[in-house]
């Protein structure tokens, strides 16, 4: 076996489902893409964006003596329809990806197992490991190296395993032939587009961050803007309507990584998840990525979630949430109460 066919083989029988290798860099349409998301404030809060921005757009800014790039997914892939907790307005909707173990603990772990075996297999070839912590170009690199592709949503979409991949790299000094970059298989569809609730794509390809709900409930720190609110209905953690409509889902399968599973209900009832202080809020999301947006930022989503709810059973919940100490939920909790039916 070659070099690169050691360490495909490897990284599956780690549990990785789709490993593609390219070189340590990035044309410069990439840099231009990101200067102009960046220019037009796509961004939103997300300051951490402009800061290592070279870095960011060319893999050898980050670090000089990288060669090569080993792209790596997990399909986290769910076993239920993502979206039909949409219909029940008195549970929460929370995307699929967070209803498990928190991905970046899983795939760095796994990352960081093949990266010791490399290590050992060929001693004296540096390498670095990430996951979604630097500032790294994941979709992009994964596209050269065959994974799939950016659809319209800007999301990577693999005709092997629909929409859902969670992506890790390996920076090597190790030459690796590099695979054959994957092509825009998206033609004429727009259904991604089309199913986003807050019409967060000014254009194809292009997404403006400040109106999309994965942001304002994740990323967003303020109050959620009023003009958003009622598209919200009762997500209240990420959305997954643009990556659940593209019709490549079709050859998409279950998660193998059982940690990746909802460890829970899938779609918990709207006044238990109100009733939680800062202790239990911790205590149910310890390990998953819902835990690091905090209690009250959360629940600031909850509030608003009730709020469109229209079930009147809840004004209780939002009565409590109205008089807590942090003011953008109090604020979100009373906006709820003057939509409640009395």
């Amino acid at each position: 076996m070659n070099v690169a066919a050691e360490i495909r083989a490897e990284a599956l029988r780690l549990g990785f489902d789709a490993v593609g290798f390219t070189r340590a860099h990035l044309p410069e349409a990439a840099r231009a893409r990101l200067d102009a998301s960046l220019a037009a404030g796509h961004h939103g809060d997300m300051e951490w964006m402009e800061r290592r921005v070279d870095q960011r757009a060319q893999p050898r800014a980050l670090w000089p003596e990288a060669v090569s790039v080993i792209s790596l997914g997990q399909n986290y892939g769910p076993d239920y329809d993502p979206l039909a907790s949409l219909a029940q307005p008195s549970r929460a909707t929370i995307s699929c990806y967070a209803q498990g173990r928190d991905y970046h603990d899983v795939v760095k772990k796994r990352l960081k197992a093949l990266g010791q075996w490399m290590a050992r297999r060929f001693k004296g070839e540096p390498l670095k490991v990430f996951v979604d912590t630097a500032p790294v170009m994941e979709k992009p690199l994964a596209q050269q190296a065959g994974l799939g592709w950016q659809g319209k949503h800007s999301n990577l979409v693999s005709r092997e395993w629909g929409s859902w991949l969670f992506l890790g790299e390996i920076y090597t000094t190790l030459d690796l032939p590099p695979d054959a970059p994957e092509r825009d298989h998206c033609g004429t569809c727009r259904a991604c587009l089309d199913a986003c609730p807050t019409a967060a794509f000014p254009a194809p390809y292009v997404l403006d961050a400040r109106r999309c709900l994965s942001y304002l409930t994740i990323e967003h720190h303020g109050p959620i803007p009023e003009e958003f609110r009622a598209a919200m209905g009762n997500r209240i953690y990420g959305c997954d309507d643009c990556l659940a409509a593209c019709p490549w889902n079709k050859f998409a399968r279950t998660a193998a990584e059982m940690t990746l599973h909802p460890r829970g209900e899938v779609a918990p009832p709207l006044a238990e998840l109100a009733a939680l202080d800062d202790g239990a809020f911790r205590a149910r999301f310890a390990g998953s990525p819902i835990k690091r947006i905090g209690r009250n930022r959360f629940l600031r989503n909850v509030a608003i979630a009730i709020g469109n709810s229209g079930d009147a059973t809840l004004r209780p919940a939002a009565q409590a949430l109205a008089h807590d100490p942090d003011p953008v939920l109090a604020e979100a909790a009373t906006w709820a109460l003057e939509r409640l039916p009395a």
